[in-house]
Order: C-alpha cells, then sequence, then structure tokens
C-alpha cells in the first residue's frame, strides 16, 4: 500500500453497468447481482457464506446529495453443497442483498461498483450512479475502468499505478462517495494560526495568503499550470487549518445546560457551517485566483457586474462599463462563468449578459458526460478547463475544450481591437 494513491483507501473494486435484466432484478424480491464471478478475484472463495455490512449510495447529477442506505451483503456459493454431498464438480457464486432505497432507484445503463475499503474487514462500499451521467463518467474516470460493455465485472486489484494517484481532480469525486482524504501541510499550521487569530480568515485572505507561499509563478508563463498550482496549495492549507480548528472545537464540546446534556442543536449548527463552508469556499477560492490572475496578464475585467435582470456574471471583460455601452461593439465583448463543479448548474450562465451570444464557462470539474458538454456546445456555451484535467475527458470532448491559456488570448486579443 502507497500512500497518496487509491490503494490508500481500496484494496479492490469492481465495476459494471446493469442491464435491463439486472435493474429488474435490484428492484424485485431476487435481490441478487448477476455476473458475479469476476467478484471471486475481490472476495475470494469462502466456505460457506460470507456476510458484509455494507454502505450503498445513489449518484446522480441532478442532486448535491447521494441516496444513502446502511445495508449487508452475503457472498456465497450456491452449488457447495450439491459438491459436497453429490460431488457435482460446480461452482455458482452469487452475492445476494435486501431491499434498499438505492436499489430501488437503479435503473438499466447505471454505472454499478463494489469497492471494498482497505482496514474495514467485513465491510463492502457499493456505489450506484445514473447512467450516462457527470459522476458516473468520474467514478470511472476514477478507478480507470474504459469499457464496461460486456456483462460481468471487471475488477481492479491493482490501484498503485499512475492513474491510481490521488490529486486535486480525484479527490473531489473521492468525497462524493463519502471518502476523505487526509492532505495538510502542518508547516505552515502555526504561521496561519498566528496570522488568522485562531479563526478563518475571508476567502479573498485566504486565497491572497495561499498564493504568497508559492514563490516564483507567474501567470503570465502558464495560466494553466499556475491556477492549477494556487488551487491545490490553498485546497491543502485550508484542510490544514479546518482540521485544527474542528479538532479545537471538538475537544471543547457540546455541552447543554446541564453538565451532562449535549447541545444536540449546536452541534448540528457546527456540523452543517463546516460543510457549507467547504462547498462555497472553493467556489470563491477559484474566482479569486482568476481574479488576480486576469490582473496579472493585464486583462481589464469586471468582477459580478450587475447586468440585466439583475443578474451578475462572474467576469465580464473588458468591463462593465464597455458593457453598458449600446455603441460597444457586442463581438469585443466576452463573458465568463466560473464554477468549480457544473451538474445542471450551469445552465444559468445562459441566461446572463443578453449582449453575447457565445458565452463561456470556465470550471475545475473532472469527466462532465459527453451527454452534458453536447448540450452546452449546441447552447453556444464554451468550457474551459485547466489542461491537465483534459486528460479526464473523451478525445471527442478535448479536441473541443478550451484551456485558461487560449481563453486569456482571446480576452487580450479582443481588448486590444
Amino acid at each position: 500500500m502507497r500512500r497518496g494513491y487509491l490503494s490508500e483507501y481500496f484494496e479492490g473494486v469492481a465495476a459494471k453497468q446493469l442491464s435491463a435484466v439486472e435493474a429488474d432484478v435490484l428492484t424485485s424480491n431476487q435481490h441478487e447481482f448477476n455476473g458475479v464471478e469476476g467478484l471471486r478475484d475481490l472476495l475470494g472463495e469462502p466456505e460457506g457464506k460470507e456476510h458484509y455490512d455494507a454502505k450503498f449510495l445513489y449518484l446522480t447529477d441532478h442532486d448535491d446529495e447521494p441516496v444513502v442506505d446502511d445495508s449487508s451483503l452475503t457472498w456465497y456459493d450456491a452449488r457447495q453443497k450439491a459438491r459436497l454431498e453429490r460431488g457435482v464438480m460446480r461452482w455458482e457464486y452469487r452475492l445476494y442483498f435486501k431491499t434498499t432505497n438505492v436499489s430501488q432507484n437503479a435503473v438499466a445503463g447505471d454505472l454499478l461498483v463494489i469497492a471494498k475499503p482497505r482496514n474495514r474487514d467485513r465491510h463492502l462500499l457499493v456505489i450506484i450512479a445514473e447512467g450516462e451521467s457527470s459522476i458516473a463518467r468520474q467514478i470511472e474516470w476514477l478507478f480507470g475502468f474504459v469499457d464496461l460493455a460486456h456483462p460481468g465485472f471487471s475488477v481492479k486489484s491493482e490501484l498503485e499505478t499512475e492513474q491510481d494517484r490521488i490529486e486535486f481532480a480525484s479527490r473531489f469525486i473521492l468525497e462524493s462517495i463519502g471518502i476523505e482524504v487526509e492532505t495538510s501541510a502542518d508547516t505552515y499550521l502555526d504561521i496561519m494560526l498566528e496570522r488568522f487569530h485562531g479563526s478563518f480568515p475571508t476567502t479573498r485572505e485566504f486565497s491572497a495568503y495561499a498564493r504568497s507561499t508559492l514563490k516564483g509563478l507567474h501567470p503570465q508563463d502558464d495560466p494553466d499550470t499556475v491556477l492549477m498550482a494556487w488551487m491545490e496549495r490553498e485546497e491543502v492549507l485550508f484542510r490544514t487549518l479546518e482540521r485544527y480548528l474542528i479538532s479545537d472545537r471538538l475537544s471543547a464540546g457540546f455541552s447543554g445546560s446541564a453538565d451532562t446534556a449535549v447541545d444536540v442543536d449546536g452541534f448540528l449548527s457546527f456540523s452543517l457551517s463546516v460543510q457549507n463552508r467547504r462547498k462555497s469556499r472553493v467556489g470563491y477560492a477559484l474566482e479569486n485566483h482568476l481574479e488576480y490572475l486576469f490582473t496579472e496578464c493585464g486583462i481589464r475585467h469586471s468582477r459580478a457586474p450587475v447586468t440585466e435582470n439583475r443578474n451578475k456574471p462572474d467576469f465580464i471583460f473588458p468591463g462593465a462599463r464597455a458593457y453598458r455601452d449600446e455603441s460597444f461593439d457586442p463581438l469585443r465583448l466576452t463573458m465568463l462563468g466560473v464554477k468549480s463543479t457544473c451538474k445542471d448548474r450551469w445552465r444559468q450562465v445562459l441566461s446572463e449578459a443578453q449582449r453575447i451570444e457565445d458565452k463561456h464557462l470556465l470550471t475545475i470539474e473532472t469527466a462532465i458526460s459527453t451527454h452534458q458538454t453536447d448540450e452546452m456546445a449546441s447552447k453556444r456555451l464554451q468550457l474551459i478547463l485547466p489542461r491537465r484535467l483534459h486528460e479526464t475527458y473523451t478525445s471527442s470532448q478535448q479536441d473541443w475544450l478550451m484551456n485558461v491559456t487560449d481563453f486569456t488570448k482571446l480576452v487580450l486579443e479582443r481588448q486590444k481591437t
């Protein structure tokens, strides 16, 4: 097991695409996965029945939170008794499960993944992701599955290749399936505690501090690489500070009015604030670093200007004044929406900045489905990602994607004319 790779969290993983018959099985009373022969590489060949505690997840692009159920699985050889009693030399392994809200959501074409977590004996993680969704594509990319057209499970027990290295992109996918990836930069902790007086600073302050810890990076040289370096550094620094502050708060406890009482509302409120801060911070960080990058590259812009119907696009180039000037050529205007993750929210960008017909959207979300990117293109929305994230997309998608460097060249050229 090597640190920084998927093998740190999983002993192995198996995946398949659900057929119509299997989807019916998931919602019926038969309750057994088909085509499980390949799972022998993952679960072994037990004597008798082996029971596993299991967490079931159902993921879609439409919901921020997955459907979650705690249940169980039973792995056994249905022909073992016949071999022992009658000498019938046949093996027929089955994986039995109970009805859950997750299984009842499953339909044909969904992605099914069964993962065996490391250091959690008799425990499995069962993920079902909506077919042809971005989250399904992301999970396939994360575990390195390419072709799941055949009926059986594809199994991976070697999770220490370069594809399996956990980096910025894969951390967010792992967290979407409930795996907390530990990242830290403890050498900066004392400095941050002193600088920010033992609390969280504003997102703008924190982004500026993260950039200050990376010397010698010049956005003009390579905007794609620099933006990713800033985002990765801020993520690690934030998790370092967050872990300390959360630990400190938990140590203080959540006592109620009586010595033995627990302030449940206080604990829930604190937990919710942690989740909300995590969700909003990444988006603000991305906007903060882009604003600084544009300034350093000499790009004129306005951040969050008010346009028609009180919309506030994230960036307008060369600025709000030019946008409001009806005599200014709209072909020289550019708008940029910024979303750390798109899901279905990318359509919000279409109604912003009505003077600009061809719109741009920058994200750091990996492996968005071809269905989504095809729709974006049909709506005249150009997707932009840092160059390193392009490899998570299909070859045909990569031909269409724009990187940050090319976008900066575009807006610089337009502000010259």
